[in-house]
């Protein structure tokens, strides 16, 4: 008798989205930080007579812990304290309109406020935290009357969030080698890029090389984010970062090699792996690289590895070379374009409904006094914000999370009141939940357990009495008008969001397919003493605009497009110089499309409602993902044969005729379609 495989229905996505949880170790240097911010800031203020202004400032210290991810510490000036001067701005608005604005004009400058703030938002990270801290600190302005104006609140604000960002740059890191740390999340970063390349090499050949890859894209884009923060100089002033910068510099032609290595399909010794990994623990420990095994040179890309290697050791060895990081120049028009786009105005639009909707509920049950004696109402729009935010995650995971989260929160804070002295076992309370907010933030559900326990004293302390049940009630209510509102009909075509950064994604690869054709017809005019003579239109079902055929452009300071610099010894299309523009554009297009997946995931984890209006958007993003790998394998072939031939000009025209195709039924925007030389 067979047995039959008895197969496990699969959740529907956006219940397997609630359930998912990151993992990994104890991230004990932010745990340490929490455990230093709010709780004894709040000590500081009850000694001193100030509490109120305590209080502020702790709940500042929570919002900047909750921003206190893995990187560098000059990249968390700009993720900490950017959010946190938006936060002062709105804390001391809010107040203001609190104070001299009746319930409609209030309701309307907040419902405004939501839609700029969410149309920002659109433009990433950094945007997203600084639109949610200024709308939740305006609700908290307007719905928490203390005795102070609204300057001083801002200041205490700053002041908290200021005080964490002081620890996060101050504090060093557990286990710094030599007693040097400034670099540490530089350090770590780097090297985890050349430890994914490894990774990527070892899968090579097998069905996990497209995860793989993946992991290096995002290795590099941490890495790159890591390196450029915020700085006083333009370039780098120690040798420490200018040593990590060359180091950074010299992963990129390795990731391009075994990039086109995984592409190929073929499995590569476990000696190719070898040399990448000796790298990524000489950036760790800060040693010598010593001898590198080089792989064999039987192939393009195995010879392009060796290549590589070999630059890198010369790199690790001088200790100093190319400062650029081959990122995006995103100038203030592009940012606008960005925030009042199509994208940006669904966003804004989505969260201002909402936010506008949670202030007209809070005031409603404010003026029927369903609070009681006291008079803050702030919780449920803040709880909206929270919620609303379609790049923290999916709708309705963020709702069912957050019920959970707050039910379990208050329930066991009513506990914890009833049984702690006051108000030192509150301050007790709050430094504890302050520790483990950066472990809570694995799951939304115990983030907004940890938190609520730690709002929940932070008030108490201030002189509310204790609200358990009336804050579960306005969480639940602010699920429902989520839930409602978020699901209500929207003007124009809804996925806005998710087509404009696939759209974005479909630029940034075109222009690097365009920029690697360049280098394949430079190369051809090279050998034949004439430039190809003929050329064939691909892509002609994505419709050419009339910026077909794009010309040069510039990139990082250096020219982009046909005029490619040509290698006369070895008959290869790209010389040093041009390779970094290459690079450029090819880090450009991973990272864009890397949004745009991070994106399309998101929205098809919502309910059915939503989630149908991005359908088809994962077909485009494959396609794109697989052009984009098989012009890094066409670049490998370049520089090694200086041609392109027949069975790469057939597979790339192939990709950019089904791309045509689906752009134009899923309705994203076509960019200028590449032209296709004709193969020698």
């Amino acid at each position: 008798m067979s047995r039959r495989a008895t197969r496990r229905p699969e959740l529907p996505p956006w219940i397997a989205h609630t359930l998912r949880a990151q993992r990994g170790p104890v991230p004990w240097s932010p745990v340490v930080r929490g455990a230093l911010a709010a709780g004894p800031l709040l000590l500081a203020a009850l000694l001193l007579g100030r509490v109120s202004l305590g209080v502020v400032a702790a709940i500042a210290a929570m919002l900047a812990g909750i921003n206190d991810r893995p990187g560098s510490r000059r990249a968390s000036v700009q993720r900490i304290g950017v959010p946190a001067l938006a936060g002062a701005a709105g804390l001391c608005a809010g107040t203001y309109a609190g104070q001299y604005a009746g319930p409609v004009p209030l309701t309307v400058l907040l419902t405004a406020l939501g839609l700029l703030a969410g149309g920002v938002s659109a433009i990433g990270p950094v945007a997203s935290s600084a639109g949610t801290q200024v709308l939740v600190a305006a609700a908290v302005g307007a719905g928490m009357p203390l005795p102070e104006s609204g300057w001083q609140r801002a200041l205490a604000f700053l002041a908290g969030a200021g005080w964490l960002l002081a620890l996060r740059l101050v504090l060093p890191t557990p286990g710094s080698a030599g007693g040097d740390f400034r670099f540490d999340g530089e350090r770590a970063a780097v090297a985890r890029v050349y430890d994914a390349i490894a990774d990527l090499l070892d899968a090579a050949g097998t069905g996990h090389a497209e995860a793989r890859r993946a992991a290096l894209t995002a290795a590099l884009d941490q890495a790159q984010d890591a390196l450029a923060g915020p700085r006083l100089r333009r370039h780098p002033s120690s040798a420490a970062e200018r040593r990590l910068h060359a180091q950074y510099a010299a992963a990129l032609p390795l990731a391009e090699a075994a990039t086109a290595l995984a592409w190929a399909g073929r499995a590569v010794t476990p000696r190719s792996a070898a040399g990448p990994r000796r790298l990524a623990a000489a950036v760790r420990d800060r040693r010598p690289t010593g001898p590198l095994p080089a792989p064999d040179r039987s192939a393009p890309a195995l010879r392009a590895l060796d290549d590589a290697l070999l630059h890198a050791a010369e790199a690790f060895d001088r200790g100093d070379g190319r400062r650029e990081l081959h990122t995006r120049r995103r100038t203030a028009r592009h940012l606008l374009t960005v925030a009042f786009g199509r994208g940006g105005r669904e966003y804004g639009l989505r969260v201002a409904l909402c936010f506008g909707t949670g202030v007209t509920a809070a005031q409603a049950l404010h003026h029927a006094h369903w609070y009681g004696s006291h008079t803050h109402w702030y919780w449920l729009p803040a709880t909206v914000v929270f919620l609303v935010k379609p790049d923290l995650g999916p709708v309705v995971s963020r709702v069912l999370c957050r019920a959970a989260g707050t039910v379990l929160g208050a329930l066991l804070f009513a506990g914890l009141a009833a049984v702690l002295p006051r108000p030192e076992g509150l301050v007790a309370l709050v430094a504890v939940c302050g520790a483990l907010v950066p472990v809570a933030t694995r799951h939304f559900a115990a983030q907004t357990a940890v938190v609520t326990v730690l709002v929940l004293a932070l008030v108490m302390v201030g002189g509310e009495p204790q609200a358990s049940a009336g804050r579960i009630g306005e969480t639940l209510l602010a699920c429902a008008i989520v839930l409602v509102v978020g699901h209500l009909p929207l003007p124009g075509q809804r996925g806005g969001g998710v087509r404009q950064r696939l759209t974005e994604a479909a630029t940034a690869v075109y222009a690097y397919v365009t920029h690697v054709l360049g280098e394949a017809e430079t190369a051809a005019g090279n050998r034949d003493g004439a430039g190809v003579g003929a050329c064939v239109a691909a892509g002609a079902a994505g419709g050419a605009g009339p910026e077909a055929g794009v010309g040069a452009r510039t990139v990082a300071g250096a020219q982009v497009g046909p005029a490619a610099v040509v290698d006369t010894h070895s008959g290869a299309a790209a010389g040093p110089g041009d390779r970094v523009v290459r690079w450029t554009l090819r880090r450009e297009a991973y990272r864009a499309l890397a949004e745009a997946r991070t994106a399309i995931a998101l929205a098809s984890a919502e309910l059915p409602a939503l989630a149908r209006h991005t359908e088809g958007t994962d077909e485009i993003a494959a396609l794109l993902e697989r052009l984009l790998d098989t012009t890094t394998a066409v670049g490998v072939h370049l520089d090694d044969t200086g041609r392109l031939g027949p069975a790469h000009t057939r597979l790339l025209g192939d990709l950019l005729d089904r791309l045509g195709e689906k752009r134009e039924r899923v309705g994203v925007a076509a960019p200028a379609v590449p032209r296709l030389p004709v193969a020698a």
